[in-house]
């Protein structure tokens, strides 16, 4: 209704304009006319106004709702109108947009399926050569080469992992099945993946996990979120001798999992912002090797799994990452898409 009259106060403003010019042209020209016929005459004249606006207002009333309100459903948005030839036009109009931004849409769904396609298949045949230089660097007599070749391998298996990971989060829906599964699995594979990494910086992992402890989750996405975790916990820990925490815990009717390192820590300032994609922070540019995707991946996918992120430093003591876990997550095996909002702080 708003709407309405804002769009017609341009005709109102100018009616009251050509009413005031009637009594000024009588006026001018000298006759005299009794007030009661001037004023009869503008009242008229006023009757006709408001016919004809309630006449545009029924008119087009559909069209002034929808855009005083625009945040509808596609299925509405689409809707007729109105019957009045202004009202079909803004609808013929939409749906012209409506239909160049679904083709446009789709050339680039196909563009982006197909490179996605590319990298998976690019990746997987990366990892072929990848396991034979892992299997060959057994036989290298040197131990030190052999360690120093085997870690540049593991990176190298990281980077990749990094990669389709990140690529399949554009198809997440197809690719991932959420079971109940004990916690302490996920994590000894994990920590199995990044042994050597904790071997050569000296870095214990201290592990606080109850045999009852199961969660709803996907074995798969979890066991890459820990990765990314511990290799952030034991990349920014100097010295040897320093541990990893990880232990879990009820909180509430949920099951919680910190991560805890005694690491370099998170500048306050940067705490809000390490989730984002490509931050690396200030600790960060103090390591050429960070990426700034790691913890973005982690809350993507904890949002995906319909799990919480949170996350506690303190410079110079260490980090903590706390990934909680909901009994069940919401619409589990009815619908693909586990939303729900990741808690940074």
């Amino acid at each position: 209704m708003k709407l309405f009259w804002r769009d017609q106060l341009p005709l109102i403003l100018f009616f009251f304009l050509q009413a005031l010019l009637i009594p000024l042209l009588y006026w001018l020209s000298g006759e005299a006319r009794p007030p009661s016929v001037v004023l009869y005459g503008m009242l008229l004249s006023a009757a006709v106004l408001a016919g004809y606006l309630a006449y545009r207002y029924v008119s087009l009333r559909r069209m002034y709702r929808r855009l005083e309100h625009p945040s509808v459903p596609r299925s509405e948005r689409l809707e007729a109108l109105g019957d009045a030839p202004l009202a079909e036009a803004v609808s013929g109009l939409i749906r012209l947009y409506d239909r160049e931004y679904e083709e446009e849409l789709a050339v680039h769904r196909s563009a982006m399926d197909r490179h996605i396609t590319f990298i998976g298949r690019w990746v997987h045949q990366m990892k072929t050569p990848l396991s034979v230089l892992q299997l060959s660097a057994r036989d290298i007599e040197d131990e030190d080469l052999a360690d120093s070749i085997a870690e540049e391998l593991d990176r190298l298996r990281q980077g990749l992992e990094m990669v389709i990971y990140t690529s399949r989060l554009e198809r997440f829906e197809q690719d991932f099945s959420v079971e109940r599964l004990p916690l302490a699995l996920p994590v000894r594979e994990a920590l199995a993946e990044q042994r050597r990494l904790f071997i050569k910086r000296r870095i214990s992992p201290v592990i606080e996990i109850a045999e009852d402890a199961e969660v709803y989750t996907d074995a798969k996405w979890l066991r890459f979120i820990l990765g990314q975790i511990l290799t952030n916990a034991v990349h920014y820990t100097e010295g040897p001798g320093k541990r990893v925490f990880i232990r879990a815990y009820r909180r509430g009717p949920y099951w919680a999992l910190d991560i805890r390192d005694e690491g370099i820590g998170i500048a306050r300032e940067d705490r809000n912002r390490v989730f984002n994609p490509y931050f690396t922070g200030q600790r960060g540019r103090q390591y050429k090797e960070s990426t700034g995707m790691g913890l973005y991946l982690v809350s993507e996918i904890c949002r995906h799994l319909d799990h919480d992120v949170e996350l506690e430093s303190e410079p110079g003591v260490g980090t903590t990452i706390r990934l909680v876990f909901r009994e069940v997550p919401r619409n589990a095996g009815t619908e693909h898409n586990l939303n729900s909002n990741v808690r940074r702080r």
